[in-house]
């Protein structure tokens, strides 16, 4: 059986308090969608209102970012522990804005999967390549490359989130050609290095998934799901992507 679809979204730098409507849309719609996890990742200031209000409901609130140790004299940072604390239950790693913005390297990503799993939270590995790298032809040994690098060793306790730099923000869309191409060579390196359990993790789309081509992209084989931005800030465009696994 392949494994259960998650459709996340990371608000990014997005939401104040009152912000706290669209979540509670989306736990409201969430009942309709039996076949898929919803998961929302607000900012960290929202993380726990957010999950006192997610509590006992199908959806999950994961955290957007998280420092490789559990405590520390790290100012501004947060731990992976103190996301759990907080109630999440997952935490994105390696998205392609912290790699640019903040330098963070495949081996810093992997310190911060590995932090997750010491926490207790499901790590959602971030990798993709920029526009200069994929008109270079080099999309797949970039990709390939992060995947071996950030991704933790020993069981396959992670999502991965492939999302293509150039997509991001701008507008551009991956093909279904693109997409198959990238998911199956992801499904390949997890298959090859995990074994099985490689072929039960799940691999998500993020690529400007919107809901005008959403049912396009999750159809593509190997795709388990999505990775959000700026659509998971309306719930209505949220739960259109996630039903399209109704």
């Amino acid at each position: 059986m392949p494994p259960r679809p998650l459709v996340a979204g990371n608000w990014k730098m997005n939401g104040l308090r009152a912000s706290i409507g669209q979540l509670q849309a989306v736990i409201a719609g969430a009942g309709d969608l039996p076949k898929v996890e919803l998961m929302v990742c607000p900012p960290a200031t929202l993380i726990a209102s957010f999950a006192a209000a997610a509590r006992g409901t199908p959806v999950l609130i994961g955290g957007q970012n998280c420092h490789a140790l559990a405590s520390g004299a790290y100012t501004g940072d947060i731990s992976a522990e103190m996301l759990n604390d907080a109630g999440a239950s997952a935490v994105i790693v390696g998205h392609s804005e912290r790699r640019h913005y903040h330098h963070e390297t495949d081996a810093d990503v992997r310190a911060k999967a590995e932090a997750a799993r010491r926490a207790g939270l499901m790590p959602i590995v971030c990798v993709g390549e920029t526009r200069a790298q994929r008109e270079a032809a080099h999309a797949l040994e970039v990709v390939t490359t992060q995947l071996m690098g950030s991704l933790p060793d020993g069981a396959a306790d992670f999502v991965v989130a492939y999302e293509p730099v150039w997509a991001i923000g701008t507008g551009l869309t991956p093909t279904p050609a693109d997409v198959a191409e990238m998911h199956r060579a992801i499904r390949a390196h997890l298959v090859a290095r995990y074994g099985a359990a490689g072929q039960m993790a799940r691999s998500l789309e993020g690529g400007s998934v919107n809901p005008k081509n959403a049912a396009e992209l999750l159809a593509v084989e190997n795709v388990s799901g999505a990775l959000v931005g700026g659509a998971s800030l309306r719930a209505e465009d949220f739960l259109m992507i996630a039903g399209v696994y109704r």
